[in-house]
């Protein structure tokens, strides 16, 4: 097991408006971002955001070694019950998910 954080470049989180999250993952080069790519899952991601799978959205761009993804916020930003305006936070929780690198 490894935590995603040590096996990429960088991850990092911000809304994309007041409804929904993205989160960056980048790499260092596209044969680290086809690995990547097939140990972490879209079902890993919504367990980790407690979200229902078919709501998050999986985006790969490997023009610029980075795979995305966006999911609706748990709370509308801004709204009294949002603890993390920009979303900036997310980003920990992936950094530090455990996933299987056998």
């Amino acid at each position: 097991m490894a935590r995603l954080g040590k096996l990429v470049n960088r991850i990092r989180s911000k809304n994309a408006g007041p409804f929904t999250v993205t989160l960056d993952v980048f790499c260092e080069s596209r044969e680290e971002l086809e690995n990547v790519s097939k140990l972490v899952s879209d079902n890993a991601v919504a367990r980790l955001f407690q979200t229902p799978v078919e709501l998050v959205r999986r985006y790969e761009l490997p023009a610029i070694n980075v795979i995305k993804f966006s999911f609706p916020r748990p709370c509308v930003q801004g709204s009294r019950l949002d603890r993390d305006m920009h979303a900036a936070q997310f980003a920990v929780l992936l950094e530090e998910m455990e996933i299987s690198t056998d």
